[in-house]
């Protein structure tokens, strides 16, 4: 049987390329220990449930979930001229802790450094969230030389969330890509695998972490994966690359 034709290939980033869900809990902890030490007047164990509280309450990309976390446990034993000083604590030991320790899926790298040789297919990235602060993981994570970086798509940017087909159609109609074409690969059901579905694309479930197992979509993805030794088999059994 003949191989498809595959033209670009979009990932998205979180829970995708490196583990979001391990990298955000071990910063929001540093966070947690820093303010602690500097004077916030609670256990490490209140400050994490009050912290998940915060979380569910609101959007994981939120800038201010130290600052909500001092007005919330600090009440009476912190005064206004106290808070910058706590917050600040929280703030530094969690970038500290970004410079550390954020790095890619080893595999992922390896899958990414085959398919550049490859100069077969374009890369890009279809994610959701702050634009300068996604583009900034990827440059962390020391992956910004693998991608068209005229490939790269952020909802916050384009203004189309990534539940919206529109900003599927939207890539293809800026790339002159034919959407039966291009491969996305996500770990969200509703936002990787549902939307491309609707505007005809190949569609990747990145099944890794589990974050989303119990996520139902309204449709199923035309390949599942568990790791990029995976999609590599993929794409190597049944695509042109």
């Amino acid at each position: 049987m003949a191989k498809r034709r595959l033209s670009a290939i979009f990932f998205d980033i979180d829970d995708t390329l490196y583990s979001t869900t391990e990298f955000t809990s071990r910063a929001r902890a540093a966070g947690l220990r820093a303010m602690i030490a500097a004077g916030l007047p609670v256990s490490f164990e209140e400050a994490c449930a009050e912290m998940d509280e915060i979380v569910r309450e609101g959007s994981s990309n939120d800038e201010h979930q130290f600052d909500k976390l001092v007005l919330r446990l600090g009440g009476a034993a912190v005064s206004a001229r106290r808070r910058p000083l706590l917050v600040a604590a929280g703030v530094v030991a969690y970038h500290d802790t970004k410079f550390r320790h954020l790095t890619p899926y080893e595999d992922a790298l390896e899958v990414l450094k085959r398919l550049v040789a490859r100069h077969s297919v374009r890369l890009g990235i279809i994610s959701a969230g702050v634009g300068l602060k996604q583009a900034e993981k990827v440059v962390r994570l020391g992956l910004a030389e693998f991608f068209d970086p005229e490939a790269v798509f952020i909802s916050d940017e384009v203004g189309i969330d990534k539940t919206n087909p529109k900003l599927y159609r939207h890539v293809c109609v800026q790339l002159a890509l034919a959407p039966d074409a291009v491969m996305v690969v996500g770990d969200h059901p509703l936002r990787d695998v549902d939307p491309p579905n609707a505007v005809g694309m190949i569609t990747v479930l990145h099944q890794r972490s589990g974050k989303y197992q119990d996520v139902a979509g309204r449709t199923q993805p035309d390949y599942v994966a568990h790791n990029f030794w995976d999609l590599w088999e993929i794409l190597d059994r049944d695509f042109a690359i």
